[in-house]
């Protein structure tokens, strides 16, 4: 075991979530003998940073090191164990770091939902991260811990309640309220930029295995929900705006997995919008909206518009207080091939793209240095469910103020007539 100065570094901590994330390690979450330090690529913002934090940030290292400047990113990794990375949109800014930390054997976790980005990624550097030890780990803020992390829950109840998990899984979004910040804005104009130009991209972006090995075996035609009533949740629903990259993060949680949730395994993502006319209205508002809105963002006279004059700036995104007034309820119900059924909840208790975001990336680096041993979690490119076990949603609920519940499990009525039998 190498010892190196930091177990943590926080990588663009004056970023928008950067900043959030230091001051949830400086004020809310004090982990005990934590050494970590903040990087960013302006001496004079890092400086700004620590300021604003006050004086339980006074003894924090500060690092420059620029995104694009390789020698100081491998530097950077000389002297931590974990790197944690809100540099976005990582397709613009977090190649180079990734290449670093997979040659160097560095440990790393970020809370992109860059799917096109993480596919690359993987094609380039899963094989140097093998070797080299790293463990990448993308995918660590709303999208999709809650996502991810709730199925894993969810299939390890159904597992001890029925013997067996579940084939299809749902995820709808009950409630859920917070702002867009400008990083998120920066993201999804990149991803429209790329595909004008890519037809292959444009391919890759209509297929969820994308993120799966190319040996994955599952067959299933997963679906992308749109405007539909969902019996099972006795509601209209619409489409979700984070399910294209959540369902590519669970479906190869699914495939990489020691053991399966099934070889042949259902999941999608919708928002429900309430029963009746006024469910079914507000359900088609938001499927328009779903449908409008990326063919805006992919004209470039009108994103170049809406971009200038509309949407939230990088830096800009929702004030303390919105954040703490925000929150998200999710509901997933799982189901067997013998007609099993189990329903579970997962809630957060901050906005969900940066005040929850932001800690549940803190304490997934943090976990991944001191719960994930690298003799059972070995090098390369994994997701939040295959990587880190209870040990995180412990952490999540302790600190993050995420909470993760079973609902309800009822076995198949043949079941449950063997057992009066008995």
């Amino acid at each position: 075991m190498i010892n190196k100065e930091f177990d943590i570094v926080v990588f663009g901590a004056t970023s928008f979530v950067g900043k959030i994330l230091c001051e949830y390690l400086v004020g809310e979450h004090l982990e005990p003998n934590l050494s970590w330090a903040m990087a960013a690529r302006s001496q004079a913002k890092l400086d700004e940073l620590k300021e604003e934090l006050g004086s339980n940030a006074s003894n924090i290292p500060l690092i420059v090191a620029d995104s694009f400047d390789e020698q100081a990113l491998q530097s950077l990794c000389e002297r931590t164990h974990v790197i944690i990375s809100t540099v976005g949109p990582y397709a613009l800014y977090g190649d180079v770091l990734i290449k670093v930390c997979a040659e160097s054997g560095t440990d790393y976790c970020d809370l992109t939902g860059e799917a096109q980005w993480i596919r690359r990624m993987i094609a380039a550097h899963e094989e140097a991260a093998k070797a080299s030890g790293a463990r990448i780990i993308n995918c660590c803020g709303f999208d999709s811990i809650p996502s991810d992390l709730g199925v894993k829950f969810l299939q390890q109840h159904a597992k001890y309640k029925f013997g067996r998990c579940c084939n299809k899984v749902h995820m709808r979004v009950k409630a859920t309220k917070g702002g867009a910040s400008g990083g998120t804005i920066a993201s999804a104009i990149n991803i429209y930029k790329e595909a004008a130009k890519n037809p292959d991209l444009r391919k890759e972006l209509r297929d969820y295995y994308s993120l799966c090995p190319s040996s994955h075996q599952n067959e299933v035609i997963q679906k992308s929900v749109g405007l539909e009533y969902d019996e099972d949740f006795s509601s209209w629903v619409a489409p979700f705006i984070m399910a294209g990259i959540n369902m590519r993060i669970v479906l190869r949680s699914n495939a990489i997995a020691d053991e399966q949730y099934a070889s042949q395994f259902e999941y999608n993502e919708a928002t429900l919008t309430a029963d009746g006319r006024e469910g079914e209205k507000k359900a088609k508002g938001l499927a328009r909206f779903s449908r409008i809105g990326p063919m805006l963002l992919a004209i470039p006279p009108i994103r170049a518009i809406l971009t200038r004059f509309f949407l939230p700036k990088p830096g800009q995104g929702p004030s303390p207080e919105e954040q703490k007034a925000g929150f998200f309820d999710l509901r997933f119900i799982g189901k067997t091939e013998q007609g099993d059924e189990i329903k579970v909840k997962v809630t957060g208790d901050r906005d969900p793209g940066y005040g929850s975001s932001a800690k549940m990336l803190a304490q997934a680096g943090i976990s991944l240095r001191r719960d994930v041993d690298k003799s059972e979690i070995a090098g390369g490119f994994w997701t939040p469910a295959t990587a880190y076990g209870d040990r995180l949603i412990e952490r999540l609920q302790n600190y993050a103020g995420l909470s993760f519940e079973l609902q309800s499990a009822i076995p198949t009525q043949q079941e449950v007539v063997a057992e009066e039998v008995d």
